[in-house]
Parts: structure tokens; C-alpha cells; sequence
């Protein structure tokens, strides 16, 4: 295949997730054979204790299988084994709209873009997205727009379309649902354009249920955020403890320069050295952002240019 017929007829593959979607998976397939008909179509199972794997290989899917439990395994697996020149990932319980997937992939490849995310609006609120769920998106949207200068509008969609590039260079090294916030922050890391659509998003069909935990999985989320934020931001995570420590030192040390200068005496020791230890401390955090920065923007640089390496969307050759 010559890169000339590539870009014209990329091959796509559709990747979905499935952890016990008996009762979802097959109209889930049938739904993204009808948009996108030329399309391979993957379900990577993890561990059901339904049929979903009979079901899906029933309605012509490639069924695969990753046994450590977890999205973040399944995706880490999905993103190594398949081969394509787009890739659409969504979940396989019938809440995303399929229809939607033609304008996605139109999107990547006509802005030349490496990730699409489709944006999810319910029109079932009650039932598609419950309250918790969508106020906890709004406040981690916010929350990651803030610590990394810029966001999506929806970081928990699991419906995105990638280039291959994308997924040649994501390191995928989350194990659960926080799989998508470490999806956003590479690709806000690492500068790449990509781009949004709203999409409908539904409720699932009788008989299928949610695996999300509002408040486990929301605290999972939150710390990988932060764990992110630490590894991506030495200087603003390290600095910011720094501060802290050196702001307290002043205040504990305040009384006691009031002190040494009325009488010339320091009359409480522990607290001196309370105070001096603090200052030691905000110091060593300061030069421990300053040093780890330097690392950091030597593994970006690396990343940045394995990135690079890789084909993108205008110029997909035959995937070797």
C-alpha cells in the first residue's frame, strides 16, 4: 500500500473495551459496522462472566482478550497490538452514538488533527448521566484546565478517535477509568492538535450496568491528576510546597526576631530550630523542582520526538 493510497483509504479500527456488555455489545457493533463499514472492529474483553465474548464474535467482531483487570490494561493492550491508521475507541454498552463516528474521523483527517474527542451530551440526564458524575467531570475539567493551562470540555469521554502517532507514543501506564485523564494530559503535554464534537450520549439498555464507582474511581482520578501534575510540573508542584514551608518558618520565626530585638536573647530554642529546619526544607524542595524540571523537559524532548517519527494523519504510509 503506498502512502497515496493510504491517506485516501485509511484503514480504521474501532476498538472497544468490554468488561460484561451481553447485553449491549452486539447492537454496539452493529451500530459502528453500519457508519463506518470498511472498519475493523476489535472488543478487547477483560475477565466478563457473561457472554460477551460469544455474543461479540457472534456479530463479526475480532475478539480479543487482556486478563489483568482494569480499562487501563485493556487500552495499554488495545493501543500495542492493533495495527491501523485510525483508531476509534469507544465502550462497548451502547451509550455512545456510532452515528457520530464518520464526522470524527472526518474531523482527524481533514484538520490534520492526532485526537478527536467526542464531547458526550445527554438528552436522558436522569438516566445517561447521573449528577455525580457529571458535576465531579465539570469540577476535574476545571481542575486540570487550571494545573495545565488548558483542557477539554469533557476529559472522562471514552468515545475519541486517534492518529496512529497518538497511539504509538502514548505510554498508557494507568490501570483503571483514569485511563482517559492520562490520554488528555499527553496530548496536552506534548502540544498535539486535536480537536472536539459534541456527541449524544445515552443510557445504557436493560440489563447493562455501569462498573464506575462514583467516589473510588473519582479519587483514583484525582490522584493521577495530581501524580501528573507532579511528574509533568516539578517547578509549580515542588515550588508550591516550598512556599508553604518558607511562609510558616516567617510566621514561627516572627516572634522570635521581635523578641532578639528588645532584649538581644532567643529565648526559645526549639522553636529557632523549628524555624531554621523549615527554611532548610522549603530550600532543598525549591532545588528539587529546579533539578527535576531539567529532567523532565529532556523526557519531554525525547517523547516529543518519537512523536514526531511517526506518520501523521495527511501522510499515513502502510503503518510498517
Amino acid at each position: 500500500m503506498t502512502a497515496g493510497s493510504a491517506q485516501a483509504h485509511p484503514r480504521i479500527a474501532v476498538l472497544l473495551p468490554c468488561y460484561n456488555e451481553e447485553a449491549a455489545i452486539a447492537q454496539t457493533i452493529a451500530g459502528f459496522r453500519a457508519a463506518l463499514p470498511t472498519a475493523r472492529i476489535y472488543v478487547y474483553d477483560n475477565n466478563s462472566t457473561d457472554h460477551t465474548t460469544e455474543v461479540a464474535a457472534q456479530a463479526g467482531a475480532i475478539v480479543r482478550s487482556e486478563k489483568m483487570q482494569g480499562k487501563g490494561h485493556v487500552v495499554r493492550r488495545m493501543f500495542a497490538d492493533v495495527e491501523a491508521d485510525i483508531y476509534l475507541m469507544a465502550d462497548g454498552d451502547l451509550t455512545y452514538d456510532a452515528a457520530a463516528a464518520p464526522a470524527l474521523v472526518a474531523k482527524l483527517i481533514d484538520e490534520q488533527l492526532d485526537m478527536v474527542v467526542g464531547a458526550r451530551k445527554s438528552h436522558e440526564d436522569d438516566q445517561a448521566y447521573r449528577r455525580g458524575h457529571a458535576l465531579g467531570n465539570r469540577l476535574f475539567t476545571g481542575l486540570l484546565a487550571s494545573l495545565f493551562g488548558r483542557s477539554f470540555t469533557d476529559i472522562f469521554s471514552g468515545y475519541r478517535v486517534f492518529s496512529r502517532r497518538f497511539v504509538k507514543s502514548f505510554p498508557a501506564l494507568s490501570r483503571g477509568f483514569e485511563t482517559e485523564t492520562e490520554i488528555s494530559v499527553h496530548a496536552l503535554e506534548l502540544a498535539m492538535p486535536v480537536g472536539e464534537i459534541v456527541t449524544a450520549y445515552g443510557a445504557r439498555p436493560e440489563g447493562s450496568e455501569s462498573k464506575l464507582s462514583t467516589y473510588r474511581d473519582g479519587w483514583r482520578i484525582l490522584k493521577t491528576i495530581l501524580i501528573l501534575y507532579r511528574i509533568e510540573r516539578p517547578v509549580l508542584f515542588y515550588g508550591s510546597f516550598s512556599l508553604f514551608l518558607a511562609a510558616l518558618a516567617i510566621v514561627l520565626s516572627i516572634p522570635l526576631a521581635i523578641t532578639f530585638f528588645q532584649t538581644g536573647l532567643v529565648p526559645r530554642f526549639p522553636t529557632a530550630i523549628l524555624a531554621t529546619g523549615l527554611i532548610l526544607l522549603a530550600a532543598l524542595s525549591f532545588f528539587a523542582g529546579l533539578i527535576l524540571d531539567t529532567v523532565v523537559r529532556g523526557r519531554r524532548e525525547v517523547r516529543r520526538l518519537h512523536y514526531l517519527s511517526l506518520p501523521g494523519v495527511s501522510g499515513e504510509g502502510d503503518g510498517r
